[in-house]
């Protein structure tokens, strides 16, 4: 069993005051103000300046609110001149009017309100302390701001929303490749959460932008929101991603080869997509996702008598009955990885951690006291995967079992 001295936790330090209903993530992924109870190593990256697409008002591929899209983008040298990694910026979603027209009045639907810079930490780092292989890549952050994984196409004139998440993708790699990102000799789609979501479903998109012989791959890291029951016996996600796909219309824009045989909001889960994807593709997630635990499998709306809110916000004071649904969650997570990891050319890092999202957040990507599996960091595990060091497979044992873990433990409930 781990040791608390171990497991490094954190604490955030703000309440915490987003749930799915109201179509968005966690205020942790929007601030990132926590302490720590151990040293967790912050970041030198660089800070890169927000471009906006102006071609894109003509193609109608507008941010929620009607302005234009954007990216940041840090130029590659040395080795990695022609090398690109292109991140989508997760951020939650909206699933109806109400919601999208919340969002359109913040960073995450309008690009009026996003940060002009933004720092680069993780696998967008520009250090080789920090990240060992990709840092003198050409590296880009796209901003996300259609609340539908870059899949929606349509509008609500009345509401004064704009659902262009499809255009938004298309306008971003048209620009990119105008860049110079036609000329790549590899390249890397990536993103967390959402964006890790937006990462399955554009995967094989992203490689047929680039010839065959061009070594392309995804990386999705806490991308797997599984269509999963909550503790109240209901299925959250489903009705969630449901409300997405009809309202932003994103049907048309899911991967054929899963719309073929399935309905489109079976398509919207990843589990359903993976399946089929042609491109070499890394899953990182969590066993024990704390986004899903708090939103999807036990979030408040499916627990109104508050026995999950301590475990909820700490995974420590879950009871044994608690953990055996967890764990249950896990095995959930395995089998939908399971066909996907028999594949060679697929990597995979599932670690027992009660975390989200661990590739662009420094101390879990790669410092002196990251998560381990194997005895690889994160950043080692991904790198043997795309450059064909090795092999990249791991699991982990049942939580309590991993004393690396970088836990996330949340100041009351929410």
């Amino acid at each position: 069993m781990a040791s608390s001295t171990c497991a490094l936790a954190l604490v955030l330090a703000l309440s915490v005051g987003a749930s799915v209903a109201r179509g968005s993530e966690p205020w942790w992924n929007e601030t990132q103000v926590y302490t720590t109870t151990a040293n967790s190593g912050g970041s030198n990256g660089v800070f890169v300046g927000l471009t906006l697409i102006q071609s894109a008002a003509a193609k109608g591929a507008v941010c929620l609110d009607g302005s234009l899209p954007g990216y940041h983008l840090h130029r590659g040298f040395g080795s990695g001149a022609n090398s690109w990694l292109v991140n989508l910026e997760g951020g939650g979603w909206c699933n109806d009017v109400s919601s999208c027209v919340f969002r359109k009045g913040s960073r995450r639907g309008s690009s009026n309100h996003m940060e002009r810079q933004l720092q680069f930490t993780g696998i967008m780092s520009n250090r080789p302390d920090e990240n060992p292989d990709f840092y003198n890549w050409n590296r880009v952050k796209v901003r996300y701001c259609d609340g539908g994984s870059f899949t929606g196409d349509g509008s609500d004139a009345a509401a004064g929303l704009y659902f262009r998440g499809q255009r938004i993708w298309q306008a971003a790699m048209d620009d990119l490749m105008a860049q110079g990102m036609r000329y790549a000799n590899q390249a890397l789609l990536s993103g967390c959460s959402a964006g890790g979501v937006s990462t399955i479903l554009h995967c094989d998109e992203f490689r047929g932008l680039f010839p065959s012989n061009t070594r392309v791959k995804c990386l999705a890291d806490a991308g797997m929101f599984l269509d999963t029951v909550d503790v109240s016996g209901r299925r959250e996600m489903r009705s969630f991603f449901n409300g997405i796909v009809r309202l932003q219309g994103s049907g048309r824009s899911l991967p054929r080869s899963c719309t073929a045989r399935m309905d489109k909001t079976s398509c919207f889960f990843p589990q359903n997509v993976l399946p089929n994807i042609q491109t070499p593709t890394f899953v990182l997630n969590t066993a024990y996702d704390v986004w899903q635990l708090q939103q999807s499998v036990a979030p408040r709306t499916a627990d109104p008598q508050g026995l999950w809110s301590k475990c909820r916000t700490n995974h420590a004071f879950c009871n044994s009955n608690q953990l055996q649904f967890l764990q249950g969650f896990r095995n959930q997570m395995l089998d939908a990885v399971k066909g996907f990891s028999a594949s060679r050319r697929n990597g995979l890092f599932i670690n027992s951690c009660f975390a989200h999202c661990q590739s662009e957040r420094q101390d879990t990507w790669y410092a002196n006291n990251s998560p381990r599996l194997g005895n690889k960091k994160i950043a080692d595990a991904v790198g043997d995967w795309f450059f064909e060091r090795g092999d990249a497979k791991y699991t982990d044992c049942p939580y309590p079992c991993d004393g690396t873990c970088h836990h996330l433990v949340f100041r009351g409930d929410h």
